[in-house]
Parts: C-alpha cells; structure tokens; sequence
C-alpha cells in the first residue's frame, strides 16, 4: 500500500476516534468529573504536542521518509486518543 494512502487513512482514522471522545467529554461536562477532565486536557495536550515534535525531530535524524515521519506521529496521537476514550467509557 502507498505510504501516502496509508498516512491518509491513519489521519482519518485519528479523526473519527478523536470525535469520539470529544463526544465522551461533552457528556461529563458540568459534573464534578468534567471539571476534573477540563482540567486534565490542557496539560495532556501540551505533553501530546511535545511528544510528537520529538517523534518527528528523531524521525528526520534517522532520514526517514516524510509520510513515515507522520505516520509515526499519528500513530502516537491515535494511543493517546484510544487511551482517552477507554478511561472516559469507565
């Protein structure tokens, strides 16, 4: 499969599992539980971002390809987005 269309289809995988748990969130909101999740969400996506502009800047040092570079990075979006909608189903 082209490393494009596999990037393409990661991407929109991440999409739909993303709605779902910002689905998830919204129905917390305006409990005591909500209040705990708006303030876990900031920190957690600060730590998100800087995680994957590590993977990128290592997968540039290796001389990987673009579309694998990214793929590693929604690759590590898409476990913390499985590990959100797990703990949010709870």
């Amino acid at each position: 499969m082209d490393a494009w269309f596999r990037l393409g289809l990661s991407a929109l995988t991440l999409g739909l599992e993303t709605n779902h748990v910002i689905a998830l969130r919204f129905m917390r909101l305006g409990s005591p539980a909500g209040d705990r999740e708006l303030r876990r969400m900031i920190p957690e996506k600060v730590e998100a971002f800087a995680a994957a502009g590590l993977l990128a800047a290592g997968s540039a040092a290796r001389g990987e390809s673009v579309p694998a570079a990214l793929e590693r990075v929604v690759r590590s979006y898409r476990k913390r987005v499985r590990s959100n909608a797990r703990r949010l189903k709870r």
